[in-house]
């Protein structure tokens, strides 16, 4: 355990059990802890896999390359609506992550697959070239 995220859980006035949870959870699949991005983020072989986030209404597990993650249980949710490849799996209480544990850890461990297999760069680039592009509106000039 990293004393860095445990100040940081020590810290947290909101979703401290629910984000100490999350951490046993990740730790338990055989992650290693650290801080980034301000956050507790969770890495296999020094790569991203998932990030602890506390939100106003909910406390989240980011998954950094969700797209890709096996889901059968559909617990992971897209992060906002442009969101290409980021997932979250969002609580409110310890009682809901508890309900979902293995799926959560299945979810891990196929996201630990993934970045192993490489799968991460390439897939990613093709699937944000995929993304949406916004309207363009067109003006149009009469002659006269």
């Amino acid at each position: 355990m990293n004393p860095k995220v445990d100040e940081f859980l020590n810290r947290a006035t909101k979703w401290q059990p629910e984000m100490k949870k999350l951490r046993e959870i990740a730790l338990s699949c055989g992650l290693t802890e650290e801080i980034k991005w301000g956050k507790p983020c969770y890495t296999s072989n020094d790569k991203n896999i998932v990030v602890i986030q506390g939100f106003k209404a909910y406390s989240a597990l980011l998954f950094i390359k969700g797209y890709l993650v096996s889901d059968p249980k559909h617990i992971l949710v897209k992060t906002g609506e442009n969101t290409v490849v980021g997932r979250q799996a969002r609580f409110t209480d310890v009682k809901d992550i508890l309900k979902v544990e293995a799926a959560l850890k299945a979810c891990i461990k196929d996201a630990i697959k993934v970045e192993k297999a490489s799968l991460g760069s390439k897939t990613i680039d093709r699937i944000a070239s995929r993304k949406p592009k916004s309207p363009k509106t067109k003006h149009t000039q009469s002659k006269a």
